[in-house]
Protein backbone atom coordinates (compact mmCIF):
# COMPACT_ATOMS: atom_id res chain seq x y z
CA UNK A 1 0.00 0.00 0.00
CA UNK A 2 1.89 3.21 -1.08
CA UNK A 3 0.99 6.63 -1.17
CA UNK A 4 2.48 9.27 -3.56
CA UNK A 5 1.76 13.25 -2.86
CA UNK A 6 -0.66 14.36 -5.56
CA UNK A 7 0.22 17.02 -8.09
CA UNK A 8 -2.60 19.03 -6.64
CA UNK A 9 -1.97 18.91 -3.73
CA UNK A 10 1.37 19.82 -3.95
CA UNK A 11 0.44 22.87 -6.05
CA UNK A 12 -1.89 23.87 -3.83
CA UNK A 13 1.02 23.52 -0.79
CA UNK A 14 3.36 25.56 -2.98
CA UNK A 15 0.87 28.11 -4.13
CA UNK A 16 -0.11 28.41 -0.02
CA UNK A 17 3.48 29.10 0.43
CA UNK A 18 3.96 31.71 -2.35
CA UNK A 19 0.77 33.56 -0.85
CA UNK A 20 1.76 33.32 2.65
CA UNK A 21 4.90 34.95 1.62
CA UNK A 22 3.34 37.64 -0.16
CA UNK A 23 1.14 38.42 2.99
CA UNK A 24 4.45 38.04 5.43
CA UNK A 25 6.24 40.77 3.56
CA UNK A 26 2.86 42.93 2.72
CA UNK A 27 2.84 43.03 7.11
CA UNK A 28 6.68 44.58 7.03
CA UNK A 29 6.06 46.44 4.57
CA UNK A 30 2.86 47.68 5.75
CA UNK A 31 4.39 47.92 9.79
CA UNK A 32 7.12 50.35 8.60
CA UNK A 33 4.35 52.59 7.08
CA UNK A 34 4.62 54.27 10.47
CA UNK A 35 8.38 55.10 10.63
CA UNK A 36 8.62 58.28 13.58
CA UNK A 37 6.65 59.11 16.37
CA UNK A 38 5.10 61.76 14.05
CA UNK A 39 3.46 59.45 11.90
CA UNK A 40 1.88 57.53 14.87
CA UNK A 41 0.52 60.85 15.86
CA UNK A 42 -1.34 61.08 13.01
CA UNK A 43 -2.69 57.65 13.28
CA UNK A 44 -3.50 58.30 16.47
CA UNK A 45 -5.37 61.60 15.39
CA UNK A 46 -7.28 59.77 12.46
CA UNK A 47 -8.39 56.65 15.38
CA UNK A 48 -9.47 59.39 17.75
CA UNK A 49 -11.62 61.05 15.30
CA UNK A 50 -13.94 57.89 14.48
CA UNK A 51 -15.24 57.14 17.62
CA UNK A 52 -12.15 57.52 20.18
CA UNK A 53 -10.70 54.08 19.10
CA UNK A 54 -6.77 53.10 19.14
CA UNK A 55 -6.94 50.26 17.14
CA UNK A 56 -9.89 50.17 15.63
CA UNK A 57 -13.12 48.45 17.11
CA UNK A 58 -11.64 44.74 17.57
CA UNK A 59 -8.88 46.50 19.56
CA UNK A 60 -10.48 48.14 22.50
CA UNK A 61 -10.82 51.75 23.14
CA UNK A 62 -8.75 54.55 24.21
CA UNK A 63 -11.07 55.75 27.02
CA UNK A 64 -8.72 53.98 29.43
CA UNK A 65 -7.48 55.83 32.46
CA UNK A 66 -3.45 56.84 32.54
CA UNK A 67 -2.97 54.07 35.18
CA UNK A 68 -4.68 51.57 33.41
CA UNK A 69 -2.94 52.64 29.92
CA UNK A 70 0.81 52.91 31.77
CA UNK A 71 -0.10 49.65 33.75
CA UNK A 72 -0.60 48.01 30.23
CA UNK A 73 2.33 49.74 28.77
CA UNK A 74 4.88 48.68 31.50
CA UNK A 75 3.53 45.28 31.10
CA UNK A 76 3.78 44.79 27.09
CA UNK A 77 7.63 46.27 27.52
CA UNK A 78 8.32 45.16 30.53
CA UNK A 79 11.66 47.52 31.84
CA UNK A 80 11.17 50.11 29.28
CA UNK A 81 8.74 52.05 31.83
CA UNK A 82 11.38 54.11 33.93
CA UNK A 83 12.82 55.19 30.81
CA UNK A 84 9.88 56.46 29.33
CA UNK A 85 8.99 58.27 32.30
CA UNK A 86 11.69 60.54 31.32
CA UNK A 87 10.36 61.63 28.32
CA UNK A 88 6.87 61.95 29.50
CA UNK A 89 3.79 59.80 29.26
CA UNK A 90 2.21 61.39 26.38
CA UNK A 91 5.43 60.70 24.54
CA UNK A 92 6.49 57.24 26.07
CA UNK A 93 2.75 55.44 24.83
CA UNK A 94 3.48 57.23 21.04
CA UNK A 95 6.93 55.43 20.95
CA UNK A 96 5.02 52.13 22.66
CA UNK A 97 2.81 52.12 19.74
CA UNK A 98 4.93 52.54 17.39
CA UNK A 99 7.18 49.74 18.62
CA UNK A 100 3.46 47.81 18.68
CA UNK A 101 3.06 48.68 15.04
CA UNK A 102 6.24 47.25 14.12
CA UNK A 103 5.74 44.38 16.64
CA UNK A 104 2.73 43.21 15.03
CA UNK A 105 4.13 41.33 11.68
CA UNK A 106 7.19 39.69 13.92
CA UNK A 107 4.29 38.12 16.05
CA UNK A 108 2.21 36.76 13.28
CA UNK A 109 4.92 35.28 11.57
CA UNK A 110 5.93 33.30 15.03
CA UNK A 111 2.58 32.43 16.23
CA UNK A 112 1.70 30.52 12.60
CA UNK A 113 5.56 28.92 12.90
CA UNK A 114 5.19 27.89 16.34
CA UNK A 115 1.36 26.39 16.04
CA UNK A 116 2.78 24.10 13.19
CA UNK A 117 5.99 23.20 14.81
CA UNK A 118 3.99 22.35 18.30
CA UNK A 119 1.72 20.02 15.90
CA UNK A 120 4.77 17.98 15.26
CA UNK A 121 6.22 17.77 18.51
CA UNK A 122 2.58 16.64 20.04
CA UNK A 123 2.51 14.06 17.38
CA UNK A 124 5.89 12.88 18.01
CA UNK A 125 4.66 12.73 21.66
CA UNK A 126 1.83 10.58 20.93
CA UNK A 127 4.41 8.34 18.97
CA UNK A 128 6.38 7.29 21.24
CA UNK A 129 3.44 7.11 23.88
CA UNK A 130 2.01 4.01 21.80
CA UNK A 131 5.42 2.73 21.98
CA UNK A 132 6.17 2.76 24.97
CA UNK A 133 3.07 1.39 26.16
CA UNK A 134 3.05 -1.08 23.75
CA UNK A 135 -0.49 -0.50 22.55
CA UNK A 136 -2.19 -2.88 20.23
CA UNK A 137 -4.84 -0.68 18.69
CA UNK A 138 -2.81 2.28 16.59
CA UNK A 139 0.44 0.45 14.34
CA UNK A 140 -2.11 1.02 11.36
CA UNK A 141 -1.94 4.67 12.69
CA UNK A 142 2.04 4.36 12.91
CA UNK A 143 3.27 5.58 9.45
CA UNK A 144 1.03 8.69 9.48
CA UNK A 145 2.38 9.84 12.83
CA UNK A 146 5.95 9.30 11.12
CA UNK A 147 5.08 11.28 8.10
CA UNK A 148 3.75 14.20 10.25
CA UNK A 149 6.60 14.19 12.63
CA UNK A 150 8.53 14.71 9.27
CA UNK A 151 7.99 18.50 10.40
CA UNK A 152 9.79 18.34 13.56
CA UNK A 153 13.11 19.71 12.82
CA UNK A 154 12.46 22.05 9.84
CA UNK A 155 9.82 23.55 12.06
CA UNK A 156 11.91 23.67 15.75
CA UNK A 157 14.67 25.11 13.31
CA UNK A 158 12.42 27.93 11.64
CA UNK A 159 10.97 28.86 15.24
CA UNK A 160 14.59 29.49 16.09
CA UNK A 161 15.38 31.19 13.57
CA UNK A 162 12.54 33.91 13.56
CA UNK A 163 12.90 34.06 17.32
CA UNK A 164 16.87 35.76 16.35
CA UNK A 165 15.78 37.35 13.82
CA UNK A 166 12.76 39.08 15.57
CA UNK A 167 14.76 39.51 18.42
CA UNK A 168 13.74 42.15 20.22
CA UNK A 169 10.60 42.64 18.88
CA UNK A 170 9.29 39.73 20.42
CA UNK A 171 12.08 39.21 23.28
CA UNK A 172 11.90 42.24 25.44
CA UNK A 173 14.90 40.49 27.66
CA UNK A 174 17.41 40.36 24.20
CA UNK A 175 17.62 44.56 24.40
CA UNK A 176 20.79 45.34 26.61
CA UNK A 177 18.65 48.78 26.86
CA UNK A 178 15.40 47.43 28.75
CA UNK A 179 17.81 45.28 30.83
CA UNK A 180 19.80 47.74 31.66
CA UNK A 181 16.49 49.33 33.51
CA UNK A 182 15.02 46.58 34.97
CA UNK A 183 16.43 44.63 37.89
CA UNK A 184 13.65 41.63 38.09
CA UNK A 185 15.35 40.62 34.14
CA UNK A 186 18.66 41.24 35.38
CA UNK A 187 17.55 38.47 38.35
CA UNK A 188 16.71 36.20 35.28
CA UNK A 189 19.42 37.10 33.31
CA UNK A 190 21.24 34.06 33.92
CA UNK A 191 18.75 31.90 32.48
CA UNK A 192 17.11 34.40 29.55
CA UNK A 193 19.99 35.56 27.87
CA UNK A 194 20.96 34.70 24.30
CA UNK A 195 23.79 31.98 24.84
CA UNK A 196 21.06 29.91 26.83
CA UNK A 197 18.30 30.51 24.72
CA UNK A 198 20.41 29.47 21.68
CA UNK A 199 22.23 26.85 23.37
CA UNK A 200 19.40 24.80 24.87
CA UNK A 201 17.13 25.26 21.83
CA UNK A 202 19.81 23.27 19.76
CA UNK A 203 20.01 20.81 22.18
CA UNK A 204 16.52 20.11 22.60
CA UNK A 205 16.25 20.32 19.00
CA UNK A 206 18.71 17.96 18.18
CA UNK A 207 16.90 15.38 20.96
CA UNK A 208 13.72 15.20 19.38
CA UNK A 209 15.26 14.81 16.11
CA UNK A 210 17.31 12.34 16.87
CA UNK A 211 15.04 9.91 18.53
CA UNK A 212 12.48 10.78 15.41
CA UNK A 213 15.09 9.31 12.95
CA UNK A 214 16.08 6.71 15.31
CA UNK A 215 12.50 5.38 15.76
CA UNK A 216 11.71 6.12 12.57
CA UNK A 217 14.82 3.68 11.44
CA UNK A 218 13.57 1.06 13.72
CA UNK A 219 10.15 1.02 12.17
CA UNK A 220 11.32 0.66 8.45
CA UNK A 221 13.60 -1.91 9.33
CA UNK A 222 11.05 -3.97 11.64
CA UNK A 223 9.31 -4.62 8.53
CA UNK A 224 11.73 -6.58 6.63
CA UNK A 225 13.44 -8.57 9.83
CA UNK A 226 12.04 -11.74 10.97
CA UNK A 227 12.58 -10.93 14.49
CA UNK A 228 11.57 -8.19 16.87
CA UNK A 229 14.33 -6.96 17.96
CA UNK A 230 13.74 -3.45 16.45
CA UNK A 231 10.79 -3.05 17.86
CA UNK A 232 12.06 -3.61 21.36
CA UNK A 233 14.82 -0.87 20.18
CA UNK A 234 11.76 1.15 19.74
CA UNK A 235 10.47 0.71 22.79
CA UNK A 236 13.74 1.29 24.90
CA UNK A 237 14.14 4.45 23.11
CA UNK A 238 10.49 5.59 23.21
CA UNK A 239 10.28 4.80 27.14
CA UNK A 240 13.32 7.36 27.89
CA UNK A 241 12.18 9.60 25.29
CA UNK A 242 9.28 10.28 26.85
CA UNK A 243 11.36 11.51 29.95
CA UNK A 244 13.55 13.38 27.36
CA UNK A 245 10.23 14.84 26.22
CA UNK A 246 8.14 16.18 28.98
CA UNK A 247 11.40 17.66 30.68
CA UNK A 248 12.10 19.68 27.30
CA UNK A 249 8.77 20.73 26.13
CA UNK A 250 8.48 22.42 29.89
CA UNK A 251 12.18 24.22 29.28
CA UNK A 252 11.05 25.44 25.95
CA UNK A 253 7.75 26.71 26.34
CA UNK A 254 9.54 29.09 29.46
CA UNK A 255 11.85 29.92 26.48
CA UNK A 256 9.95 30.44 23.50
CA UNK A 257 6.70 31.22 24.21
CA UNK A 258 6.56 32.61 28.29
CA UNK A 259 9.43 34.74 28.13
CA UNK A 260 7.97 37.55 25.84
CA UNK A 261 6.20 38.20 29.37
CA UNK A 262 9.62 38.22 31.10
CA UNK A 263 8.15 39.50 34.26
CA UNK A 264 5.31 36.82 34.29
CA UNK A 265 5.52 33.02 35.43
CA UNK A 266 2.85 30.14 35.95
CA UNK A 267 4.29 27.24 37.28
CA UNK A 268 1.50 25.02 35.34
CA UNK A 269 2.45 26.79 31.96
CA UNK A 270 4.90 23.71 30.79
CA UNK A 271 1.80 21.59 31.40
CA UNK A 272 -0.83 23.93 29.59
CA UNK A 273 1.55 24.05 26.58
CA UNK A 274 1.64 20.38 26.42
CA UNK A 275 -1.70 19.90 26.36
CA UNK A 276 -2.67 22.14 23.64
CA UNK A 277 0.11 20.47 20.94
CA UNK A 278 -0.74 17.39 22.51
CA UNK A 279 -4.61 17.73 21.35
CA UNK A 280 -3.80 19.68 18.17
CA UNK A 281 -1.35 17.16 17.18
CA UNK A 282 -4.17 14.16 17.66
CA UNK A 283 -6.54 16.05 16.09
CA UNK A 284 -4.30 16.17 13.13
CA UNK A 285 -3.61 12.54 12.53
CA UNK A 286 -7.44 11.83 12.53
CA UNK A 287 -8.06 14.27 9.80
CA UNK A 288 -4.76 13.01 8.11
CA UNK A 289 -5.83 9.42 8.73
CA UNK A 290 -9.63 10.00 7.35
CA UNK A 291 -8.17 12.00 4.61
CA UNK A 292 -5.99 9.12 3.58
CA UNK A 293 -8.85 6.98 4.24
CA UNK A 294 -11.74 8.71 1.42
CA UNK A 295 -8.94 7.93 -1.50
CA UNK A 296 -9.21 4.20 -0.69
CA UNK A 297 -5.79 4.12 1.54
CA UNK A 298 -5.06 2.71 4.81
CA UNK A 299 -7.60 -0.27 4.60
CA UNK A 300 -7.31 -1.34 7.52
CA UNK A 301 -8.36 1.58 9.26
CA UNK A 302 -11.60 1.60 10.61
CA UNK A 303 -14.33 3.36 12.81
CA UNK A 304 -13.13 1.71 16.10
CA UNK A 305 -9.54 3.40 15.57
CA UNK A 306 -11.38 6.74 14.28
CA UNK A 307 -13.32 6.30 17.43
CA UNK A 308 -10.21 5.86 19.51
CA UNK A 309 -8.30 9.35 17.87
CA UNK A 310 -11.56 11.29 18.63
CA UNK A 311 -11.52 9.85 22.28
CA UNK A 312 -8.46 11.57 22.41
CA UNK A 313 -9.44 14.89 21.03
CA UNK A 314 -12.20 14.94 23.42
CA UNK A 315 -10.40 14.00 26.56
CA UNK A 316 -6.87 15.62 26.08
CA UNK A 317 -9.48 18.93 25.16
CA UNK A 318 -11.33 18.29 28.50
CA UNK A 319 -7.40 17.69 30.14
CA UNK A 320 -6.56 21.40 28.92
CA UNK A 321 -9.67 23.14 30.03
CA UNK A 322 -8.86 21.78 33.66
CA UNK A 323 -5.04 23.14 33.05
CA UNK A 324 -6.34 26.55 31.73
CA UNK A 325 -9.25 26.62 34.43
CA UNK A 326 -6.68 25.81 36.97
CA UNK A 327 -3.78 28.54 36.11
CA UNK A 328 -6.49 31.54 35.23
CA UNK A 329 -8.67 30.59 38.63
CA UNK A 330 -5.40 30.77 40.82
CA UNK A 331 -3.77 33.87 39.56
CA UNK A 332 -7.00 35.78 39.59
CA UNK A 333 -7.92 34.55 42.68
CA UNK A 334 -5.06 35.99 44.53
CA UNK A 335 -4.81 39.04 43.06
CA UNK A 336 -0.95 38.84 43.01
CA UNK A 337 -0.18 42.21 40.45
CA UNK A 338 2.97 40.83 38.50
CA UNK A 339 0.61 37.47 38.32
CA UNK A 340 -2.83 38.93 37.30
CA UNK A 341 -2.14 41.49 34.46
CA UNK A 342 -0.62 38.87 32.18
CA UNK A 343 -4.81 38.11 32.43
CA UNK A 344 -5.85 41.65 32.61
CA UNK A 345 -3.89 42.74 29.52
CA UNK A 346 -5.84 39.48 27.76
CA UNK A 347 -9.48 39.97 29.04
CA UNK A 348 -8.86 44.49 28.18
CA UNK A 349 -7.94 43.92 24.83
CA UNK A 350 -8.31 40.31 23.86
CA UNK A 351 -11.59 39.34 25.20
CA UNK A 352 -13.11 38.16 22.10
CA UNK A 353 -10.01 35.52 21.03
CA UNK A 354 -9.51 34.91 24.94
CA UNK A 355 -12.71 33.76 25.65
CA UNK A 356 -13.50 32.69 22.19
CA UNK A 357 -10.73 29.99 22.52
CA UNK A 358 -12.24 28.41 25.73
CA UNK A 359 -15.53 27.66 23.58
CA UNK A 360 -13.81 26.50 20.86
CA UNK A 361 -11.33 24.54 22.35
CA UNK A 362 -14.07 22.98 25.45
CA UNK A 363 -17.64 23.83 24.58
CA UNK A 364 -17.29 22.45 21.05
CA UNK A 365 -15.20 19.63 21.49
CA UNK A 366 -17.90 18.48 24.83
CA UNK A 367 -20.49 18.77 22.25
CA UNK A 368 -19.98 17.55 19.38
CA UNK A 369 -17.79 14.66 20.47
CA UNK A 370 -19.54 13.31 23.91
CA UNK A 371 -21.20 11.22 21.94
CA UNK A 372 -19.87 8.23 21.34
CA UNK A 373 -21.75 7.52 17.90
CA UNK A 374 -20.73 10.69 16.83
CA UNK A 375 -16.56 9.82 17.21
CA UNK A 376 -17.43 7.16 14.89
CA UNK A 377 -18.74 9.61 12.03
CA UNK A 378 -15.73 10.87 9.83
CA UNK A 379 -17.09 15.01 8.42
CA UNK A 380 -17.94 14.88 12.09
CA UNK A 381 -14.75 14.35 13.47
CA UNK A 382 -12.77 16.43 10.64
CA UNK A 383 -15.59 19.47 11.51
CA UNK A 384 -14.59 18.97 15.38
CA UNK A 385 -11.12 18.93 14.22
CA UNK A 386 -11.40 22.27 12.33
CA UNK A 387 -12.46 24.16 15.10
CA UNK A 388 -9.94 22.66 17.57
CA UNK A 389 -7.02 23.41 15.12
CA UNK A 390 -8.77 26.97 14.81
CA UNK A 391 -8.93 27.03 18.83
CA UNK A 392 -5.68 26.23 19.49
CA UNK A 393 -4.38 28.66 17.21
CA UNK A 394 -6.14 31.11 18.76
CA UNK A 395 -4.32 29.98 22.38
CA UNK A 396 -0.70 30.40 20.74
CA UNK A 397 -2.00 33.97 19.52
CA UNK A 398 -2.79 35.00 23.24
CA UNK A 399 0.29 33.84 24.34
CA UNK A 400 2.47 36.00 22.20
CA UNK A 401 0.33 38.77 20.80
CA UNK A 402 -0.88 40.60 23.59
CA UNK A 403 2.77 40.38 25.36
CA UNK A 404 4.40 42.45 21.64
CA UNK A 405 1.32 44.41 20.68
CA UNK A 406 -1.20 45.28 23.30
CA UNK A 407 -4.28 46.70 21.54
CA UNK A 408 -2.51 46.81 18.00
CA UNK A 409 -3.93 43.62 17.22
CA UNK A 410 -5.59 42.25 14.35
CA UNK A 411 -5.92 39.16 12.33
CA UNK A 412 -5.63 40.19 8.28
CA UNK A 413 -2.91 39.80 5.69
CA UNK A 414 0.38 39.21 8.18
CA UNK A 415 -1.77 36.24 10.42
CA UNK A 416 -3.72 34.92 7.28
CA UNK A 417 -0.38 34.97 5.38
CA UNK A 418 1.98 33.21 8.44
CA UNK A 419 -0.98 30.43 8.47
CA UNK A 420 -0.58 29.85 5.06
CA UNK A 421 2.75 30.06 4.40
CA UNK A 422 3.56 27.27 7.27
CA UNK A 423 0.54 25.51 6.69
CA UNK A 424 1.45 24.67 3.02
CA UNK A 425 5.38 24.16 4.29
CA UNK A 426 3.61 21.89 6.81
CA UNK A 427 1.58 19.93 4.23
CA UNK A 428 4.91 19.57 1.10
CA UNK A 429 6.94 17.90 4.09
CA UNK A 430 4.27 15.58 5.55
CA UNK A 431 2.63 14.52 2.66
CA UNK A 432 5.98 13.77 0.66
CA UNK A 433 7.10 11.98 3.92
CA UNK A 434 4.28 9.48 3.44
CA UNK A 435 5.27 8.43 0.17
CA UNK A 436 8.35 7.46 1.25
CA UNK A 437 7.49 4.50 2.92
CA UNK A 438 4.52 1.94 2.25
CA UNK A 439 1.44 3.33 4.21
CA UNK A 440 1.18 0.11 6.37
CA UNK A 441 4.20 -0.95 8.99
CA UNK A 442 3.65 -4.12 8.45
CA UNK A 443 6.61 -5.66 10.42
CA UNK A 444 5.05 -4.22 13.81
CA UNK A 445 4.33 -7.33 16.11
CA UNK A 446 1.66 -5.71 16.96
CA UNK A 447 0.06 -5.07 13.64
CA UNK A 448 -2.19 -8.37 13.33
CA UNK A 449 -3.99 -6.96 16.51
CA UNK A 450 -4.45 -3.52 15.12
CA UNK A 451 -5.64 -4.68 11.75
CA UNK A 452 -8.73 -6.53 13.53
CA UNK A 453 -9.27 -3.66 16.43
CA UNK A 454 -12.84 -3.21 16.99
CA UNK A 455 -15.11 -2.85 19.88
Amino acid sequence: MEYKISNRLKIGAIICVVLGLLGVAYGFYESHQYKTVEDVKVLLANEDGHGGEHAGEAHGTAGHSEEASHDTMTHANAGQAEEAHAEGHEMSHEEHVLHQIHNRPYAALYVAAFFFFMIALGVLAFYAIQYAAQAGWSPVLFRVMEAITAYVLPGALIVLAIALFADKHLFVWMDPEVVAHDKLIQGKSGFLNKGVFIGLSLFFIFGWSAYRYLVRKFSLAQDSSDNNSYFKKAFRWSAGFLVFYIVTESIVSWLWVMSVDPHWFSTLFGWYVFASMFVSGITVIAMITIYLKSKGLLEFVNDSHIHDLAKFMFGISIFWTYLWFSQFMLIWYSNIPEEVTYYITRIEYYKLPFFGMVVMNFVFPLLLLMNSDYKRIPWFVVMAGIVILCGHYLDVFNMIMPATVVDRWYIGIPEIGSILLFGGLFLLIVFTALGKAPLLAKGNPLMKESKYFHY
